[in-house]
């Protein structure tokens, strides 16, 4: 069956006719954690860190794989990045924090964000972060006084915004011209010259991070001339030595059949060889290479396994089937039309096959995990599996309607472990004052 290449690696269905996930049977996963579950395949996430890095550091030696944290993160998947040899791209200092949790290496944070406050700086600087990238002028005088008043010295990196279009959506394009992210290329001469000029910060390079979900590979191209063009320059006009160049992330994944995303050898080849081929043609040497996958290492490790309560079936227009979770462990449909496959994770295989649409079950008519989608005849008690849910889902989870967030299990060589305990009603209350 075409759709089960989208969950993780090594998922198969059994003579049962169920699916099974990291040596696991995803029912009695269900029966056993309850359900919403999210289920992560140990398997899948380290051979994804694995192939990251051996796809980059062959092409270009030195170059730094840093996870996107806010793809999701915790402490157990924290302490298998630290252990895979990832760095970390967090954008909080709650996320700062998990990394601290597990005694990441500090030297491997990068620290990114619009709005960093001053008290998230200081946790920054007191945590000895490898670089903080700073995303504007305010930042830039900001992070001054914050070092300053620590009395040290702190390796930083510009954000700019490169004006490329990444052709994904609106939402999660973000080096465009006209976004909230890092200095236009208008203000990027002025940005370097006050960064040099401040003593107790070193700029060490430049960052980018053209947008997510992309599929295209000419942009990253493009953005990886247009701001070696302005190193050159910089150079220059100022003395500017570009030592790291971050060409941020957001390679996409293959959400739905028919739409393949490139590999990771294909998306490597075209970030060196542009990286290589640029600086050749300038006469420098290329620069140390950080790349920062999110979505691309933890995406398809995820599953999302729901159970089957009421149907409506409406005649002549649509059948819907409700499970229950939805919006509020999986925004992606309603913010940004995302797209799904699923099966019956009880009967995967099955003749009787019928066109429903998949519902959550939260009071918003925009709570739609997957529309139009061919399934065998689902009924109450049946369980729905989702794939390529571990980016972007529990991240972003909320508890709207005051539901729950949901409980996660690691799965590998038929063994789950819990690494996140389903919320309870006295958690909802426990930060409540009367």
């Amino acid at each position: 069956m075409r759709r089960i290449s989208l969950f993780p690696e090594a998922a198969h269905v059994d003579q049962s006719n169920h699916l099974v996930v990291g040596g696991c049977d995803v029912v009695a996963l269900a029966a056993e954690f309850g359900t919403p579950l999210y289920v992560f395949d140990e398997a899948t996430l380290r051979g994804r860190c694995a192939e990251f890095r051996e796809e980059f550091t062959s092409r270009h030696p030195g170059s730094l794989v840093v996870y996107a944290c806010k793809a999701f993160i915790n402490r157990a998947l924290a302490q298998i990045l630290k252990e895979e040899g990832l760095g970390l791209d967090v954008a909080s200092g709650g996320e700062l924090s998990i990394a601290r949790s597990v005694d990441f290496p500090m030297e491997k944070v990068y620290f990114n964000g619009n709005n960093k406050s001053q008290s998230e700086l200081r946790l920054a600087i007191d945590c000895g972060v490898g670089r903080i990238v700073v995303d504007n002028f305010h930042e830039l005088s900001l992070l001054s006084a914050v070092v300053a008043e620590a009395r040290g010295r702190q390796g930083i990196l510009l954000r700019l915004s490169p004006g490329v279009d990444p052709h994904t959506h609106a939402y999660i394009a973000t080096g465009v011209v006209d976004s909230k992210f890092g200095f236009p290329m208008i203000q990027a001469e002025e940005a370097v010259a006050r960064a040099m000029s401040i003593s107790s910060l070193h700029l060490e390079g430049l960052h980018f991070h053209i947008g997510s979900q992309i599929f295209e590979l000419e942009p990253y191209r493009k953005a990886i001339a247009i701001v070696l063009r302005l190193a050159i320059e910089m150079r220059r006009e100022h003395g500017f030595a570009l030592t790291e160049l971050s060409t941020g992330g957001g390679l996409g994944i293959t959400y739905s059949e028919g739409s393949p995303a490139p590999t990771v050898a294909h998306f490597a080849q075209a970030i060196v060889s542009s990286l290589q081929e640029e600086a050749e043609a300038f006469g420098v040497e290329p620069p140390r290479l950080i790349v920062e996958p999110g979505r691309s290492i933890v995406g398809q490790a995820g599953v999302a396994v729901y159970t089957v309560g009421s149907t409506k079936e409406v005649p002549g227009v649509r059948k819907y089937v409700s499970v229950d979770g939805g919006m509020a462990d999986n925004i992606r449909p309603a913010l940004y039309q995302a797209e799904y496959e699923a099966v019956v994770a009880n009967r995967v295989q099955g003749a009787d096959v019928e066109r429903v649409t998949v519902a959550g079950k939260f009071c918003e008519s925009g709570d739609i995990l997957i529309r139009d989608i061919e399934l065998p005849k689902v009924e109450a008690g049946d369980i729905i599996a989702v794939p390529c849910c571990g980016a972007y889902c529990l991240a972003m989870a909320s508890n709207y309607n005051a539901a729950l967030l949901p409980a996660v299990v690691l799965v590998k060589e038929g063994k789950a472990r819990l690494i996140r305990r389903r919320q309870s009603y006295d958690d909802l209350t426990s930060h409540d004052l009367v």
